[in-house]
């Protein structure tokens, strides 16, 4: 088996990755879940895919394949126990970790372009990169609800730290309570009723999925009663999923988006 057949295994690695996360990323956007299936399916494929591959034409890399794949499990698992990390995040990484090791250079001949030698690490630090821009659209939004209302931003929340208030504002922004019904929209704030009848709204630095329910149920009954205006704070909550497959694809054209930016400061 020649270089050609070495070229074919590699970009059938890359294809397979790519097909599968852009599948999972339409799932995750459309329903917020993406099936077991699709992973049960990618593993087996990636690991069969790759482990040919190197043990034709890379023996020498099986002992870092599996050093790979231990450190992509490991920041995967802890950041999904962590609560930073849903499970179809983790799944794709480790995924990843088995279709996609190390930066496929033999595909891809670039001497410019620097990632990680775990090329996972790369991925997810791109789509975290990738993922933080939303802070700009959630700031122009609050602005733009400032100049266009002339009400203060947390009004209501005067006991509220300002690291939570900057947080809030960062990651969210006003919406109007019947937004909450359509799904997708995460509370940044909930209402509870205090034992003298009085309502206290607090606001959510990390909402989470076992509390949405009951979360959007408060503060839909506080606007029909009247305890609470027409507009809450709230985040989209974009998948991480499709944050890392838009990293997968920079990091296979452009590199590591951190080692770029660092490059760009001080060289």
């Amino acid at each position: 088996m020649g270089p050609r057949v070495n070229e074919i295994l590699e970009g059938t690695r890359v294809l397979l990755t790519l097909s599968i996360f852009v599948y999972a990323s339409v799932s995750d956007l459309r329903k917020r879940e993406v099936s077991n299936k699709v992973w049960l399916i990618m593993a087996p494929l990636a690991l069969a895919l790759t482990i040919f591959q190197f043990v034709i034409f890379s023996p020498y890399l099986l002992p870092f394949y599996a050093i790979s794949f231990l450190i992509t499990a490991v920041l995967s698992i802890a950041l999904f126990y962590a609560g930073a990390f849903g499970g179809a995040d983790a799944k794709a990484l480790m995924c990843l970790a088995l279709a996609l090791p190390y930066y496929p250079s033999y595909l891809f001949q670039s001497s410019t372009i620097i990632v990680s030698p775990v090329f996972p690490v790369s991925v997810f630090s791109n789509g975290v990169l990738l993922a933080g821009l939303t802070v700009v659209y959630a700031v122009l939004q609050n602005s733009s609800w400032r100049i266009r209302t002339g009400r203060k931003f947390f009004e209501g929340f005067e006991n509220e730290s300002i690291g939570r208030k900057v947080l809030v504002f960062l990651t969210g922004y006003k919406v109007k309570t019947t937004t909450l019904e359509k799904g997708h929209m995460y509370p940044l704030e909930d209402i509870v009723t205090k034992e003298t009848g009085e309502s206290e709204r607090h606001l959510l630095v990390l909402p989470k999925d076992n509390t949405l329910e009951g979360t959007v149920k408060r503060i839909l009954s506080a606007k029909r009663e009247g305890r609470l205006q027409n507009e809450v704070w709230a985040t989209p909550g974009l998948p991480l999923l499709v944050f890392i497959t838009t990293g997968l694809i920079v990091a296979l054209v452009f590199g590591d988006l951190i080692w770029i930016l660092l490059r760009l400061i001080f060289v």
